[in-house]
Order: structure tokens, then sequence, then C-alpha cells
């Protein structure tokens, strides 16, 4: 993250990373992970956007103030930003998988994306319910500095 990337490329780099580790637990059948991006199969288990401004309040407003509109497509629509990084911008980055049983039914009907899931694999993994990671930053000149301090 720095100054003149866009906020959903950050996106999309964390749906891919999320989708190889799904893959290789076998929740997803093997196959290409620009296939699964575009069929929107991270969408399924990452269903909310990668994090979202903040200042005097948690969430803060000015997403979508400026710059592009926000998206239709599936996993892109939940993003609270579209903006391109500059450089004092502050922002969490919050990646995360759910087992969200309406949306595993549905993608299971959907024959398009069916054959991308192990329903064995997820049935295993459903009472976890879901885990999101919880990042800071303010986006600096070179790049950008993590405000929180969590154990990992």
């Amino acid at each position: 993250m720095r100054p003149g990337v866009k906020w959903e490329d950050m996106h999309l780099l964390a749906e891919k990373v999320i989708l190889e580790h799904l893959v290789q637990i076998g929740i997803l059948n093997k196959y290409p992970i620009e296939e699964l991006v575009q069929k929107r199969v991270g969408a399924i288990f990452f269903p909310h956007g990668l994090g979202h401004l903040y200042g005097l309040k948690t969430h803060d407003i000015g997403g979508y103030t400026d710059g592009p509109l926000r998206s239709e497509i599936a996993g892109l629509s939940k993003l609270r930003t579209r903006r391109t990084l500059e450089e004092g911008i502050c922002i969490t980055v919050e990646p995360g998988i759910y087992f969200i049983d309406f949306m595993i039914e549905k993608a299971l009907n959907d024959e398009s994306l069916s054959k991308y899931l192990n329903k064995d694999k997820i049935d295993e993994y459903k009472g976890v319910g879901g885990v999101r990671l919880e990042d800071d930053i303010v986006i600096t000149k070179d790049g950008y500095e993590l405000l929180s301090s969590l154990p990992r």
C-alpha cells in the first residue's frame, strides 16, 4: 500500500490470497486463481469490502465523494471506497472469511459456481463462523505506517 495504488486493487489482492489458502486447505477445488476471481468465488467467503476510511468517527464518511462510483460486481460492491490511495489517508485493512449458510447454499445451487466448492470440507469449517483481521494504517509518502499493534 502506497500513494497511487487503487483501493479496489488492494481488495482483489487480498481476495487472491484468501482464495489461494481456501484451495490449499481444500475448501475450494483446484482451479486457476484468476478463474476463481473472474467467477467471483471469493465473494462467497469474503463478502465484505477490505476496509473503510476512519477519522473522527469509527466509520468516517467520504469514501465515494470523488473518483469512481460504487461497483456492482459481487464482493467489490461492498467496498466503502474505490479511491486511489494518497499520502495522509487513514484506512482499515480488514481481510476476512465467513461461512454464511445462505451464501454457501446459493453457490452450491448455482451450477456455474458449485464446481469450485468442496461441500464436505466446507461443512467441516462451518462451525468456525468466520474470522476477520483488522489493522489501522496511514498512507505515507513511501508506503504506509501500521498504527495497530496486535499479535498475529
